[in-house]
């Protein structure tokens, strides 16, 4: 195992993720806890020391389950994190009720590492708003050894991620962001890592396979990469990239079995960064792969739209909600603007196509899109 430093400490830079446990029934709820217990016991034995679950996980049940199985295990074997679940805005309020019920959940008395959960557009000004006290309960707890390293995670925007940091930046001890190869410039991740980078946070990757996508590749796929690594596999390509990726300490991963985990440990027993060209490839591969409309954010179509709508923004989203199939991504963001700035108010008018660099059709594009989200 391949070990990272952080403040003194030595963490496995694979972590152990307890998002996507062995199920029972199909039902997410129902976690397999034989099954979680030994792949739990295959990571502690083949040196796994970080392990990762939050409040929503598995209807609430990644806690509870996890709680137990590490019981066996001494508190001081292993470091384990948790989050306060902002995603819900119902939540805010409720941080110490929230974390003492957490602390209970998971049978500890402190948490190794805790987080600031899912920045994004959605929760920015209830998370910076000091009326709901999370801040302050929450570093109050790190005075208390109840925390013992303070961080958070973030869904959002760069600009989303900008504003957190101008304000929280100087506690926040470490960054969970989603870094794969996909998104590293389909979601802008690179400037992230750019933003952290440049203010020392440590970085911890969160969906490193982009919900197994990575895993699956097309053959012609797996050809380009065979022809630079021909033993190494398209999983391995994808953590390989992350160990390129300057300032990530821990890469999280939600393994749902135990072959998974011994495929992973394998690949975590070398640090094999890519070379310049092994880079490039990968990442013209994954603009490949992402397709979409080529808005380039010129905002030239901004200033000919009567209804003032963020087109390239738009845009954005749209590519990422083609993309994925669906997703929360772009209707948690959509979620955040006002009716009449989001697709279903184009006219149609198509002022902003006359201009447009790229000739993307992009009344029918918000057509389709808000189409997409009545789905």
């Amino acid at each position: 195992m391949i070990y990272k430093e952080f403040q003194g400490l030595q963490l496995s830079a694979l972590g152990f993720g307890a998002m996507r446990l062995p199920t029972t029934d199909g039902d997410d709820t129902k976690i397999d806890e034989a099954a979680a217990a030994e792949m739990v016991d295959y990571a502690m034995s083949h040196g796994i020391n970080y392990y990762d679950t939050a409040w929503g996980y598995h209807g609430g049940n990644s806690e509870l389950v996890m709680g137990r199985i590490l019981k066996k295990y001494p508190r001081d074997s292993f470091y384990l994190a948790s989050k306060f679940p902002g995603y819900d805005l119902s939540n805010m309020d409720k941080v110490e009720e929230i974390f003492e019920k957490q602390l209970q959940k998971c049978g500890v008395e402190y948490f190794d590492f805790y987080l600031i959960h899912n920045v994004c557009e959605m929760n920015i000004d209830a998370y910076l708003d000091e009326k709901h006290g999370i801040y302050a309960y929450l570093t109050a707890q790190k005075e208390a050894g109840r925390i013992r390293h303070l961080g958070f995670s973030i869904h959002g925007s760069y600009d989303v991620l900008k504003r957190f940091l101008d304000v929280y930046g100087p506690a926040m001890e470490f960054c969970q962001v989603q870094i794969n190869y996909l998104d590293y410039e389909f979601q802008n991740a690179k400037e992230k890592v750019k933003l952290l980078n440049e203010l020392q946070i440590p970085i911890w990757v969160m969906e490193p396979l982009r919900g197994g996508r990575l895993a699956a590749l097309r053959k012609e796929e797996v050809e380009v990469l065979k022809s630079m690594r021909p033993e190494e596999t398209p999983i391995g390509w994808a953590f390989r990239f992350l160990q390129t990726v300057p300032g990530v300490v821990v890469t999280l991963s939600g393994m749902s079995n135990l072959t998974q985990l011994q495929d992973n440990l394998h690949i975590y027993e070398t640090e094999q960064p890519l070379q310049e060209q092994e880079m490039d490839t990968l990442l013209a591969m994954a603009r490949s792969m992402t397709g979409g409309l080529p808005c380039t954010s010129c905002h030239y179509c901004t200033s000919h739209c009567p209804q003032g709508l963020d087109i390239p923004r738009l845009l954005g989203l749209y590519n990422e909600h083609s993309f994925t199939g669906g997703g929360f991504l772009a209707p948690m963001v959509l979620q955040t603007l006002p009716q009449e700035k989001r697709p279903e108010a184009c006219i149609g008018c198509r002022s902003c196509e006359a201009v447009c660099p790229q000739q993307i059709k992009i009344s029918e594009a918000l057509a389709d899109f808000a189409e997409k989200l009545k789905a």
